[in-house]
């Protein structure tokens, strides 16, 4: 029940296709409100590594569900956003690698990996005062998130801002990266189960031609009103 004078908290939801910002812009979110900040795409990273080191490709259906139900996967504050443990090992770097990259949206398509990463991503919002990111937290992790807000850009923004995020670490040119993020937005709307979806009751932001502050500030602001509102 919420009591007069309570510290009403909300969750919200901040979903969209491949190199849209989410998760910086999430991350600061968070910050601002006081709020705990869940990386889902993190969590499909991490599966997706798990996979990789136990040669399980995406056409392995079960003994990825096997995989993934026997992996204690765990999200920690970390410097830069949230460091991530699998097993008690920490691997936040080996996620982040291009391999990883390639394959998380195939991995990601995988009804079980979908199923027990969803209901872990509701057990951490079950307390409220949550931000999470993803591509179908609104419309099917959260559907009852307070705010939802879907994050988008163009093709070519997109792949321009993952650029700049890793230039020279990792030899891709723009061109490429172009093609695999709209490869990434192909397979995510594509796919049966949980696609990247808008839901019907989420705020559009098309972040093309704004910069990452004016975006974190637009959702704090939208997140204010909510607040004001439940009051």
């Amino acid at each position: 029940m919420h009591h007069e004078g309570d510290d009403f908290r909300m969750n919200i939801a901040i979903d969209g296709p491949a190199g849209a910002g989410k998760s910086t812009v999430a991350r600061k979110v968070a910050e601002q409100l006081g709020y705990v900040y869940i990386d889902t795409g993190a969590m499909y990273r991490a599966v997706t590594l798990g996979a990789q080191r136990a040669s399980i490709t995406p056409d392995q259906p079960t003994m990825l569900a096997e995989l993934v139900r026997s992996m204690k996967i765990e999200l920690a504050p970390g410097k830069e956003g949230q460091s991530v443990f699998v097993n008690g090992e920490d691997v936040t770097l080996q996620i982040r690698s291009r391999e990883v990259t390639l394959q998380v949206s195939h991995i990601a398509a995988n009804e079980t990996v979908r199923e027990v990463l969803g209901q872990m991503q509701r057990n951490l919002a079950a307390r409220k005062g949550v931000v999470m990111d993803g591509r179908d937290i609104g419309s099917n992790v959260l559907p009852e998130a307070e705010l939802k807000i879907y994050l988008t850009a163009t093709v070519k923004e997109r792949a321009l801002r993952r650029y700049r995020e890793i230039e020279g670490s990792q030899n891709v040119t723009l061109e490429q990266l172009e093609k695999e993020i709209a490869e990434r937005d192909n397979l995510d709307e594509q796919r049966e189960i949980s696609p990247l979806i808008c839901a019907s009751d989420a705020v559009v932001l098309d972040s093309t031609g704004m910069t990452i502050e004016e975006v974190i500030r637009a959702i704090v602001q939208l997140s204010r009103t909510k607040l004001a509102e439940a009051k």
